[in-house]
């Protein structure tokens, strides 16, 4: 019985991934590609709604792959590509354009969010287009599942409408993909700010932990970790969002349980918390530095897993183009 197919894809818009990334969503996608046909993506394209330089691009893609690979994502269980490598993509989001209302994508939250931070004259027609984009990311491997947080969660059900107006209107050729919820998911918040969530475009540097940083300054940004007032270590988020922070990072790390690192705090103070912390980081992410080093010291060796992962996944996007051609009524090319 062929296993459920999922996919994911993450942009390449810093140098490197933080642990809120990791804990919230790259640590579920290592574990379902041992139980589901995953395809995973670096959405590259969709990096381009923002001012950019093309050669950090360039190489924060390729970091981005590195990362993959270091955190446990197997190029042999699971599909791993570029978004631009296959144009499949671009030639499915203009049929999905066709299918989108204009006000469906001007009530798009986080269209709304940043065209008022940056301005009508700023906002290009790439970020108004960005969920139709996004559809045509899913749609052309007609996943069952994706997974997805409550920021993303809006996007996906325009994708449900779009699968379903698509069927209704051109006959059936899409399954609407269902969300995934990610059971074990951390939501990581910023450790200055421990309100909000750990974000690359929101937090302050003191605030995030990037799995590329110096081991040791992530371990003084721990140490350094907005707490609460009280002594007791406890995990209660709505008094104590500080602690209970450093808690949930501390559990995931270390495969601990918050119980039981409660019952271990008892009678210590913020400061052993902290410091006991920074040095589970430090043992975590030694590792995984070195093996994005390894990987990013031979280029050619990436560009044949990228290009492996290319080749499996235009063998299901080609298919599915060629099908929606057919029902949209474009002609074949002669052969």
């Amino acid at each position: 019985m062929p296993r459920p197919r999922v996919l994911s894809g993450i942009q390449p818009t810093g140098e490197s991934f933080h642990l809120g990334n990791y804990l919230g969503a790259l640590r579920q996608w290592i574990a379902l590609q041992e139980t589901h046909d995953a395809f995973y993506f670096i959405a590259d394209l969709h990096a381009l709604t923002i001012e950019h330089d093309p050669k950090l691009l360039s190489a924060r893609t390729r970091a981005s792959v590195a990362q993959l690979l270091a955190v446990g994502l197997d190029p042999d269980r699971a599909t791993l590509f570029v978004q631009s490598h296959l144009p499949e993509h671009a030639e499915l989001c203009w049929v999905m354009q066709c299918l989108t209302g204009f006000g469906e994508a001007s009530r798009m939250v986080q269209f709304k969010d940043k065209s008022a931070k940056q301005g009508s004259d700023r906002v290009s027609v790439g970020l108004f287009s960005y969920p139709s984009l996004q559809a045509a990311d899913i749609l052309l491997y007609r996943p069952q599942y994706v997974p997805v947080g409550e920021d993303q969660r809006q996007h996906l059900e325009l994708t449900r409408d779009l699968a379903q107006r698509f069927n209704s209107r051109f006959g059936t050729v899409f399954t609407p993909p269902e969300a995934y919820i990610l059971k074990d998911a951390a939501k990581i918040y910023d450790l200055q700010e421990p309100g909000a969530k750990m974000s690359k475009s929101a937090s302050s540097p003191a605030g995030i932990v990037e799995l590329l940083d110096d081991p040791k300054a992530s371990a003084k940004k721990i140490r350094s970790a907005v707490t609460d007032t009280g002594r007791e270590i406890v995990y209660d988020p709505e008094n104590k969002p500080g602690v209970s922070n450093l808690l949930v990072i501390y559990s995931a790390l270390a495969g601990r349980t918050v119980g039981e690192l409660e019952a271990d705090y008892q009678g210590k103070g913020y400061g052993d918390l902290k410091k006991d912390l920074g040095e589970v980081l430090i043992e975590w992410v030694t590792p995984i530095r070195e093996q994005v080093r390894s990987y990013l010291d031979d280029p050619a060796e990436l560009d044949k897993i990228l290009s492996r992962g290319a080749e499996r996944a235009r063998e299901v996007a080609a298919g599915t183009l060629a099908t929606v051609y057919d029902h949209v009524g474009l002609l074949a090319p002669a052969r």
